[in-house]
């Protein structure tokens, strides 16, 4: 009995730390940061990069000015809604439009739109999935390979903030 009791005080510094790198290992996700120049989505805990990701974005450059014109938005959203997409597989909705897209919107006259989606790629016959992770494609959202999208689906929770820079 006390050889068992001097093994499992001498092996409680090892579990403590092995508990502790383990807690470390997969830090919850404060914040999406999407990087348009680097087409690069990174996932974050406490400002630091966890994971990061090459996205497609809209097949226009420049921030989202109206509703059609093929853009990814720009600023700080919110991941709000998730399903899974028929056309894209599994899908999260950024709350695009924000207040400042709105006034623009106003300003303009011009529809803001909206169904501004983090999504993966299509299972389409004629086209590998390599295809469309090597261009901008989509309409305006930002699109990820399907298996960094299911990561990105288990990791990220609704309600995250998600910033989009230039």
């Amino acid at each position: 009995m006390r050889a068992m009791l001097v093994a499992l005080f001498l092996s409680l510094p090892i579990l403590c730390y092995a508990s502790q790198a383990n807690s470390n290992a997969n830090p919850s996700v404060d914040k999406v940061l999407v990087v348009k120049s680097e087409r690069a989505l990174h996932l974050m805990h406490r400002g630091e990069v966890v994971k990061s990701y090459r996205v497609s974005l809209g097949k226009k450059i420049g921030p989202k000015e109206y509703e059609g014109d093929q853009r990814t938005p720009e600023g700080l959203y919110w991941i709000n809604w998730r399903k899974q997409s028929d056309n894209f597989n599994l899908a999260m909705h950024i709350s695009y439009p924000n207040a400042k897209d709105l006034q623009r919107s106003k300003e303009t006259g011009l529809p803001p739109g909206g169904m501004i989606m983090l999504h993966g790629t299509p299972n389409d016959e004629e086209y590998p999935e390599w295809f469309f992770n090597t261009l901008d494609w989509t309409e305006g959202c930002i699109a990820l390979t399907n298996s960094d999208m299911q990561e990105v689906w288990k990791t990220v929770k609704d309600g995250t903030l998600i910033e989009i820079r230039p």
